[in-house]
């Protein structure tokens, strides 16, 4: 699980750093900033379940529910970029590469907590 928080982090500032060679000067210069939040967020939580692991797992999960929303309210650009209208370049393609491992993390982490709870409850009797 903390593997899938350090990748998901390297991840997500690997896109960030690919549109500064594809999107246009300031779209990349924002898209980067975005990523590097983003990402950073992983990686810190990812440290924090080095401690603690399951205050850093929740919080990835969280910033992984935060960055699927996000990126749920920009498929609508998605569907006009495969639409043909490119507006904005690629950056609707970069988001949805975003939305996708935010939604695997998040998918993981609710099973990871699914998991923890069930073993916990077992444990009980």
């Amino acid at each position: 699980m903390r593997f899938q928080i350090f990748f998901s982090g390297v991840a997500v500032i690997a896109l960030g750093m690919a549109a500064m060679r594809i999107l246009e000067k300031d779209a990349a210069i924002a898209f980067l900033q975005g990523a590097l939040t983003l990402g950073g967020g992983f990686l810190i939580c990812g440290l924090f379940s080095l401690k603690m692991k399951w205050h850093g797992i929740i919080g990835g999960g969280v910033l992984a529910l935060l960055g699927a929303a996000r990126g749920i309210a920009n498929l609508p650009d998605l569907a006009r970029f495969l639409a043909g209208q490119q507006e904005r370049g690629a950056a609707p393609m970069l988001e949805f590469g975003i939305t996708i491992i935010c939604l695997v993390l998040l998918l993981r982490t609710l099973g990871g907590l699914h998991r923890e709870r069930i073993s916990r409850m077992l444990e009980q009797d």
